[in-house]
């Protein structure tokens, strides 16, 4: 697939030049940002608290590791002010494994996501599922080297994330539940709009295309795009309550480029099989007799217990600015 450029600010501050020797190099460009992206296609990535859960994960499989202070589980748990992970934790991490590493920041709080940068992660995710530290507005990510992923749970948070310079898309789901059914929702509806956009394309309905632009509060282009396409213009993840393999199969087969899991592997009784079987079930997504052997590398009585998500005191997915 040809990476889409849809979006692209011109001359953004993040983009840097170097001289090694007698080569230019240059980072931080749309293209490198989303290409990055992109290199982890049907891949899964791991939630990791310590050297010890990212070396499960990369031994596992896992194209990535997400670091984070706490699992969204016990974050719900822990309460309070849940911020950014530890410098050293996530250098520690850094020096173990060789996989690349992504790291959370609270959203809109963009010196987390500077320190973050000159830490030297590999990707930076704006996540609901720490507090939230700006009601109103979101990272302007255009401004940063590094690459961000943001969360949505429809088109238009989709694409206003993309226009604000994410360069992944994660469908929010509920983190730290062990239930599925919000991530098959969110999918559900980001590919329900596409759709209904697409037809507009293909039919050269271009004012209702401008009128959609308009209800989204995006731009035309961005949304002309994404009905050509007849997708998201970036790589667009699936997360939040995946515990099983048939669970990660279930989200690519509904569209998704990847998985991230976390809670559903570490809060296992079972972490270091349930991560490899849920790495089998990504690769071979569309293959329902190796999905089923993934399925009974696990046990059932050794998952997450999971939490009702229509019961929850906190909704990570709704936190965050509205726009």
């Amino acid at each position: 697939m040809t990476i889409s450029l849809v979006a692209n600010k011109l001359e953004p501050k993040g983009i840097k030049l170097d001289k090694l020797e007698d080569t230019k190099i240059v980072r931080g460009t749309t293209l490198i940002k989303r290409g990055f992206a992109h290199m982890q296609k049907h891949g899964v990535i791991m939630d990791v608290t310590n050297v010890e859960q990212a070396q499960i994960a990369e031994d596992a499989g896992a194209v990535a590791v997400m670091v984070l202070d706490k699992l969204p589980y016990d974050v719900r748990k822990a309460g309070g002010v849940a911020r950014t992970a530890s410098v050293k934790v996530i250098q520690d991490i850094m020096d173990a494994v060789t996989i690349p590493i992504m790291a959370k920041c609270r959203i809109g709080h963009v010196w987390e996501a500077k320190v973050l940068e000159v830490t030297g992660v590999d990707m930076i995710d704006e996540s609901e599922v720490l507090t939230p530290a700006d009601e109103v507005s979101h990272i302007w990510k255009w401004d940063y080297t590094t690459p961000f992923v943001n969360g949505a749970k429809n088109l238009g948070e989709a694409l206003r994330r993309i226009e604000e310079g994410c360069a992944m898309i994660r469908t929010k789901g509920e983190p730290g539940t062990g239930n599925v059914a919000e991530a098959v929702t969110h999918i559900k509806m980001v590919n329900n709009s596409i759709r209904h956009i697409s037809s507009m394309y293909h039919g050269q309905d271009n004012q209702g295309l401008i009128k959609t632009a308009r209800e989204l509060n995006v731009s035309f282009q961005l949304v002309e795009e994404t009905a050509r396409l007849g997708r998201l213009p970036v790589v667009n993840f699936a997360a939040g309550g995946i515990s099983t393999p048939a669970d990660a199969a279930f989200l690519m087969n509904l569209g998704c480029d990847g998985v991230f899991v976390g809670s559903g592997i570490f809060k296992a009784s079972d972490p270091s099989q349930r991560a490899r079987s849920i790495v089998l079930a990504t690769t071979y997504y569309d293959n329902p007799q190796i999905v089923m052997e993934a399925q009974k590398m696990v046990d059932e009585k050794n998952s997450m217990l999971g939490l009702d998500t229509k019961n929850l005191e906190l909704k990570m997915q709704e936190r965050g600015p509205s726009n």
